[in-house]
């Protein structure tokens, strides 16, 4: 058993909060939460650990619903153990990868191998399955297949579904299923070069880069297709005013629309590839302050629901190529909480409970998924963090990947522990 005293307990789930010590049996569940649990009685307990969390916060592991590990297929970039060791760093109890994967998640095989591999790490790792066959955008996969093998969610991250009818026929698919469609919405009529903002971001560099629309056009029309067939739909990655808005009505009118946002994109603008380079690169690209400041207000008042990482390693090799030919992303995991905390919480845009519920307990809930909350049942998926301890941002990462354009930065709150199942999966001792 695990016997966690003397922290201060916050549930996301149920908005909960006080000192209290946490129990832990042997089979993972949360036993007993109390202000205190005299260790005493359980003296006759061979196999009791301890871990004094005085002056640290326990609340629940994060969840996140996307991140791209590159396994099968690149696994020189990332693979599932690197990943989930990168997403335990960084608190994370539970992840959704994405099945732009080499074979795609578009089979059974392909889902079944990654659940596998994923077991062996320690966290828990989902799968998504693809919409479309090979992510074509021509055929759509069996659904039920996909979903009697794992599938937790429906999506072809990185490209959208352009024909309207076949991402009509998807949404009545989900819908029948009770599952979510999320969507990847940047269309390429609206792209000259993919990665950058269109303005002066994209011409101090000759280019003509990704407008505005290319988000805002799918999303106008794939809300309207969600509503008809009254389909769930995750609108991912979000990174314009006007698509923010979008949704922001959608809700309002009741339709099933949700929301992710990067920590990237609520942390920097367009105006950061002067400054990064290809760290700076990334689908949909960095825009400008006025979307930054839409994309956290939506974070405040509920319109978008979650924060994700899109968690996209790639070779040093590669991100030092030219900037058009250099590939979109930047790894996550490890920075994004207290990207939250810096971005989000110090300024006083979010408490830390609202930080914490988009950061697991929403995930959770959408995507129907255990973890989410400290609760007496429950799975003892936690994280242990001191908010008020520095640390900088190392070169090297638990990631096999080093994209990232937050190296050498100071960043509030440290990770002390990582729980999944009621086991440390990673400690900064």
């Amino acid at each position: 058993m695990l016997l966690i005293k003397n922290g201060y307990v916050m549930d996301p789930e149920s908005g909960k909060e006080g000192a209290s010590d946490i129990l832990i049996s042997d089979d993972g569940i949360i036993a007993d939460i109390k202000e205190k649990i005299n260790e005493a009685d359980l003296s006759g307990l061979n196999n009791l650990e301890v871990i004094d969390a005085d002056g640290l916060i326990v609340t629940a592991g994060l969840i996140d619903g996307h991140v791209h590990f590159r396994d099968p297929g690149q696994t020189y970039k990332e693979d599932i153990i690197t990943g989930a060791a990168s997403a335990a760093k960084g608190g994370y109890t539970s992840v959704i990868m994405m099945g732009n994967t080499i074979p795609h998640m578009d089979n059974p095989d392909t889902l079944k191998y990654a659940l596998e591999k994923g077991h062996a790490t320690g966290i828990h790792t989902y799968v998504c399955g693809n919409v479309t066959m090979g992510m074509e955008g021509k055929e759509l996969t069996d659904m039920p297949e996909l979903l009697k093998a794992g599938a937790v969610l429906f999506t072809d991250d990185g490209k959208p579904v352009i024909e309207e009818s076949l991402m009509k026929t998807a949404c009545e698919n989900a819908a029948r299923l009770s599952k979510v469609i999320s969507l990847h919405e940047e269309n390429p009529q609206y792209i000259k070069e993919n990665g950058i903002n269109s303005g002066e971001a994209a011409e101090n560099l000759g280019l003509t880069g990704s407008d505005r629309m290319a988000e805002i056009s799918m999303v106008e029309r794939d809300i309207r297709i969600a509503k008809e067939a009254g389909c769930a739909l995750t609108i991912q990655h979000i990174s314009t005013k006007e698509a923010v808005e979008l949704i922001r009505q959608a809700r309002k009118e009741g339709a099933k629309i949700h929301a992710e946002a990067t920590p990237h994109h609520f942390t920097l603008t367009d105006s950061a590839v002067a400054v990064h380079g290809t760290l700076a690169k990334m689908n949909p690209p960095l825009r400008k302050e006025s979307d930054r400041m839409a994309i956290i207000n939506g974070l405040k008042d509920g319109t978008i629901d979650m924060i994700a990482t899109d968690h996209a390693p790639h070779s040093v090799e590669e991100k030092a190529k030219d900037f058009k030919d250099a590939p979109s992303g930047i790894i996550g995991l490890e920075t994004a909480f207290s990207l939250g905390l810096r971005e989000l919480v110090d300024p006083g845009y979010l408490t830390l409970m609202e930080l914490l519920d988009r950061m697991s307990s929403a995930t959770a809930r959408l995507y129907e998924l255990p973890g989410g909350s400290v609760a007496i049942g429950k799975p003892a998926d936690l994280m242990i963090f001191d908010k008020e301890a520095k640390w900088v941002v190392p070169s090297k990462f638990a990631s096999k990947a080093v994209n990232s354009p937050f190296i050498g930065e100071t960043m509030p709150g440290v990770i002390k522990y990582t729980i999944a199942s009621g086991k440390v999966v990673y400690s900064d001792k």
